[in-house]
Formats: C-alpha cells, sequence, structure tokens
C-alpha cells in the first residue's frame, strides 16, 4: 500500500471517558479493557506507523455532564505529536454562545472540524441546540462531524437515524459540511440517498474493519460517491492495522483506493 493515510475518526481516551458505563457494549465487541483503551500519543503514533497512516485526527468528547475528553487536552495530545494528529473540537450543546466562541477560537489555533454525537446529548440533529454550533463551523470553514447509524454503546440508536433529522439540517444549512461517522448501518439506502442529493454531506467507515463493511456500503466506493467516502478507525477501540484487513478484498482501483484513504480527508478537512 503506497498511499499515505489518513484516519478521520481517532481519540486518545481519559480514564473518565474509559470508566463510562455506556462504553461497556464496545469493549466488549473489541475485546478491549478499561486499561486497554488508554493508549498514550507515542502507543497512537506507533499503531499508526505499523499502518503507513500519516495523520490522524483525534476527537474531543463533550457531553451533558461535561467533557469526557477536553479540548486542551486534545490540543496537548496533537501538540506532542509533532503535527501528525489533528484537533477535532467538542462543545457544550448548553451554552451557545460559548459554543460558537470556542469554535472561533480554536478554528484559529489549529481545530480542523467539530463533533458532536447525537446519542451522547440524546438529541436528534435537529434539535434547536445545534444550530448554533452549524453556523459558527460555516462562519469558520470547519466541517460538522457526527455519528449516523446505529449506536455501539449502550444507548438508544435513535438519534442515528439519517431522515428525517440530519436531512433537515443539510436542508437548513446547505452550506455546511458534514461528516457521518460509523457507515450508517443500518440505513445504508438513507445513506446512499443522501449522498446524492447533497453535495456537503460525507462518510467514514470508522468503528468498522473493512472485510465486514455492508455489501450495499462498498457499492457506494464504486459509485460517484467514492469522493465522499473517508476511511476511519475509531481508535483505540479498533486499530489502524486491524481496520485495513480486507482493503484488497474491496476491488477498488488505484484512484479510488487513494480517495478513499487519503484524498477526501485531505480535501474535507483541508489538511
Amino acid at each position: 500500500m503506497s498511499v499515505k493515510i489518513i484516519d478521520a475518526w481517532m481519540q486518545i481516551l481519559t480514564p473518565r471517558m474509559a470508566s463510562e458505563p455506556w462504553l461497556a457494549s464496545l469493549l466488549r465487541w473489541t475485546g478491549q479493557t478499561e486499561e486497554t483503551v488508554l493508549p498514550d500519543v507515542s502507543m497512537t503514533l506507533a499503531a499508526m506507523d505499523s499502518a503507513n497512516v500519516e495523520i490522524g485526527l483525534i476527537s474531543a468528547w463533550t457531553g451533558p455532564n461535561g467533557a469526557l475528553i477536553s479540548n486542551d487536552e486534545n490540543a496537548a495530545f496533537a501538540e506532542a505529536a509533532g503535527g501528525r494528529l489533528k484537533q477535532i473540537i467538542s462543545v457544550d450543546l448548553n451554552d451557545p454562545m460559548g459554543a460558537v466562541r470556542e469554535i472561533r477560537e480554536r478554528a484559529n489555533s489549529g481545530a480542523i472540524g467539530v463533533r458532536a454525537l447525537p446519542w451522547l446529548w440524546e438529541r436528534p440533529l435537529n434539535d434547536r441546540r445545534y444550530y448554533p454550533v452549524y453556523t459558527a463551523c460555516i462562519d469558520a470553514g470547519l466541517p460538522f462531524c457526527t455519528q449516523i447509524g446505529h449506536t455501539g454503546p449502550l444507548k438508544t440508536s435513535e438519534y442515528g437515524r439519517l431522515i428525517p433529522y440530519l436531512e433537515d439540517v443539510l436542508l437548513d444549512f446547505p452550506e455546511l459540511v458534514v461528516v457521518g461517522g460509523h457507515v450508517g448501518f443500518p440505513w445504508i439506502g438513507e445513506v446512499a440517498s443522501m449522498l446524492h442529493k447533497f453535495p456537503n454531506f460525507y462518510v467514514d467507515t470508522s468503528a468498522y474493519v473493512l472485510h465486514r463493511l455492508p455489501p450495499d456500503f462498498v457499492n457506494l466506493l464504486k459509485t460517484d460517491a467514492r469522493k465522499r467516502i473517508l476511511f476511519g478507525t475509531n481508535w483505540p477501540m479498533l486499530s489502524p492495522s486491524r481496520c485495513l484487513k480486507g482493503l484488497e478484498g474491496l476491488g477498488l482501483d488505484e484512484e479510488t483506493e487513494a480517495f478513499f484513504l487519503r484524498e477526501n480527508a485531505r480535501r474535507v478537512f483541508k489538511i
């Protein structure tokens, strides 16, 4: 594999996030423990090196009860990585003006995207609390990153539905660039429909090893949607090496593989 890869969804967990009760199902599915999901920056870079991943996008996490990985912690991780880890920030949806100011300030100090997870907030993406965030993302030129499809943690999957929740957002904010993480299963038909309908909608494959991707999703990589699908892992739940197993079996041509593994993320996040 000659392409230097960009991983669109990673995080470096803090002990307070690793101890969250809803994480239990992910630990069970991936064979992890609270201890093994706490790699430091050097371990993260080593895992990237082993799979030809040049750049990783690490996410802060904020929920209704506060920061699980704060933006300051995330920025420190990125700084320690010497430019190989890029910051995706998170904000407090219950503090709309604080969220707007945070996005403006962080956009000027290294952040390349904003992420909010509807299952964590227990509010769909068309809830009014997100709308100041969408506006600030457009102003700052940052993509909005989120989760689509079923929810791996022990939380409801309802808020991962694309229609009507995410569709409402893309209709209200046609300038907003949205990256939906975790493939979107079981609503792959809706994913396909929205990729064709909305030119600023993208999807990443985080939380999936490539040989386990739904066949209908793999088929999207062989259509015009190939320019809107990004590779991601969800590190440390899954390692880059583990996720990339099965790449050859996808049957992608060289150009499509480059779009998927690097170029789409480079373009979307202006790397």
